[in-house]
């Protein structure tokens, strides 16, 4: 019982430091995500994987990429969505 009631303790502290944290990446007067063009454009221009991870929906996976000529990195989104036409996407962008 008492540890139970630990757990639950411990749970509704978590929850709280996490709604309650600022969000220091979020600004009202924040730019617009930069586009970095395709998967496709960034390799053949000579940027490489440095990672990867896929989502917990197994229908699309966060590709990183590096450059060493570029002081900031490309994160692309690329999945498969058998709803939408066309049934692939991808969404790149720089991470500065």
């Amino acid at each position: 019982m008492r540890s139970s009631l630990n757990i639950t303790t411990a749970l509704i502290f978590a929850v709280a430091a996490l709604m309650l944290a600022p969000a220091a990446s979020v600004r009202a007067d924040a730019a617009p995500d930069e586009s970095a063009g395709s998967i496709e454009q960034l390799l053949k221009s000579g940027w490489e994987v440095a990672g990867y991870s896929s989502n917990s929906d197994n229908r699309s996976t966060f590709i990183l990429f590096k450059n060493p000529a570029q002081s900031y990195l490309v994160q692309c989104l690329a999945g498969y969505d058998v709803t939408r036409s066309p049934r692939t996407f991808e969404n790149c962008y720089k991470l500065k």
